[in-house]
């Protein structure tokens, strides 16, 4: 916690050095040093504004700016000093600073506090982080986009219960993760929208008595506005709890295809194999593909929730203002974000190189009485009858088919005419899974028409080719 003479940066009031152990869990250099880049850019902006209102003369901003353009090559080229003795970030710059510019270092510091300044960095961190979480997103889009026109006439099984419900096309059914994803993108844009109000300024609490130019830093760093109350700016982690609830919804999504991705990989479904770059072997059963990719997206899901409800935690019991519970905040924000990424691209790699087994999945979507629907609603539309006479109708002809062993375009039409004497052979018409899916459309339905609409228009949102 010293300088680079030994001098406490803030111990003026302490006559005794704090312990080992409290060195230990006071210190925060190993998580917050990933904002160092942030932190300059703050000290920027805040020694401009110092020296446009008079407070700093212009040599001590030129001499400061020189130093911050040193200390952000060190950072960049990998030879920046770090030292954990110094706490955190924010000390580790500005120490580094005075050995490098001498005595106009100590009054960067003017009118600002530690606890604005680490917040304005957190801040700047997930708002970048937050476009990056969107480009991924939006990648994962493109690639599911691509791969839903590659199968917009595949047959699979539409399931309810993971029991066999109506046949539906492969395309469509990747096309519900796209939509998924872009309510994440755009509740993950959107915090970055929220967030982008500027704490700089606030000092530790209550303001400051210099006569400082906020909007000014606000505009230098890219904020729409600073915060209007310098008790809210110091305190608030809104920002992040926003960003990790959307990070956890859209981890979420991610399972859930992980979990699809595992089931139809097993030998029992059959609807489709990894690549060897995602998948594994077994250490005694050679003939092992192990869908581990799929599998560690599923459970990394719930890090990302856990580290969101850990950080609620946190907050949820904090009177105003600041307390140093919020030194956790950056750790477990910056793991989420981490963790991710990672799956965000383990998916995206895992959906570009999956091979689809169209067939099987064809012969499954026939399976189970799955265009049980489509007869009742023949039933309804040349017939004439109630729905609810028709669903009955046809529930007799799906158990007379299960009794023969064969399916519903197997079944000869006299036995379904013993049923209902007014059934037609024109009914086998519809009774196909081709049938099934080709007459659903309406809009947002399965019909291989409507997907292929769906994929040109997301080709053209997301600008693909």
């Amino acid at each position: 916690m010293a300088d680079g003479k030994g001098q406490m940066m803030w111990g003026g009031r302490f006559a005794a050095t704090p312990s080992a152990i409290m060195e230990e869990i006071n210190a925060s250099l190993d998580i917050d040093r990933r904002m160092a880049e942030e932190d300059v850019a703050g000290s920027r902006a805040h020694a401009d504004m110092l020296a446009e209102m008079a407070i700093l003369t212009a040599d001590d901003n030129s001499a400061i700016q020189t130093g911050l353009d040193q200390v952000m090559e060190e950072l960049r080229d990998g030879t920046f000093p770090f030292r954990r003795e110094l706490e955190d970030i924010h000390m580790n710059v500005e120490a580094r600073l005075k050995e490098l510019i001498g005595e106009p270092a100590g009054r960067l510091h003017t009118a600002r506090s530690r606890n604005d300044q680490v917040v304005t960095d957190f801040r700047l961190w997930t708002r970048r982080a937050l476009e990056r979480t969107g480009a991924l997103v939006t990648a994962l889009q493109a690639a599911l986009v691509r791969r839903a026109g590659e199968h917009a006439a595949s047959i699979m099984p539409g399931f309810t219960h993971l029991q066999t419900a109506q046949p539906v096309t492969l395309g469509h059914h990747l096309l519900a993760y796209v939509e998924m994803l872009e309510r994440d993108r755009s509740r993950i844009l959107d915090c970055a929208v929220r967030l982008n109000e500027c704490p700089l300024g606030a000092a530790a609490l209550a303001g400051t008595s210099f006569p400082i130019d906020r909007d000014m830093t606000a505009e230098a760093l890219g904020f729409a506005r600073p915060m209007a109350n310098s008790m809210d700016a110091v305190s608030a982690r809104d920002f992040a709890l926003e960003a990790l609830a959307a990070l956890s919804i859209a981890a979420t999504h991610l399972s859930r295809l992980a979990e699809e991705i595992v089931l139809w990989t097993s030998p029992q479904f059959a609807f489709a194999l990894l690549s060897d770059a995602w998948s594994t072997g077994s250490s005694i059963m050679p003939q092992k593909r192990n869908p581990d990719a799929a599998e560690l997206v599923r459970a990394k899901s719930a890090l990302i929730t856990g580290h969101f409800l850990a950080l609620q935690g946190a907050v949820k019991a904090l009177p105003l203002t600041y307390a140093k519970d919020l030194q956790d905040d950056k750790r477990l924000t910056f793991e989420a974000f981490d963790t991710f990424d990672l799956c965000a691209r383990a998916m995206t790699g895992m959906i570009e190189t999956i091979t689809f087994n169209t067939d099987t999945m064809r012969a499954a979507a026939a399976k189970g009485f799955s265009t049980a629907t489509d007869l009742a609603d023949w039933l309804v539309r040349e017939l004439g009858l109630p729905f609810r006479e028709a669903h009955h109708v046809t529930g007799r002809i799906v158990a007379l088919a299960e009794a023969r062993g064969c399916d519903l375009a197997d079944l000869p039409v006299a036995d379904m005419q013993g049923v209902h004497a007014d059934i037609t052979p024109d009914v086998l018409g519809v009774l196909t899974v081709e049938a099934s899916a080709a007459s659903r459309m309406s809009y947002g339905a399965t019909s291989p028409v409507r997907v292929a609409e769906q994929v040109a228009q997301w080709q053209q949102r997301l600008r693909l080719e």
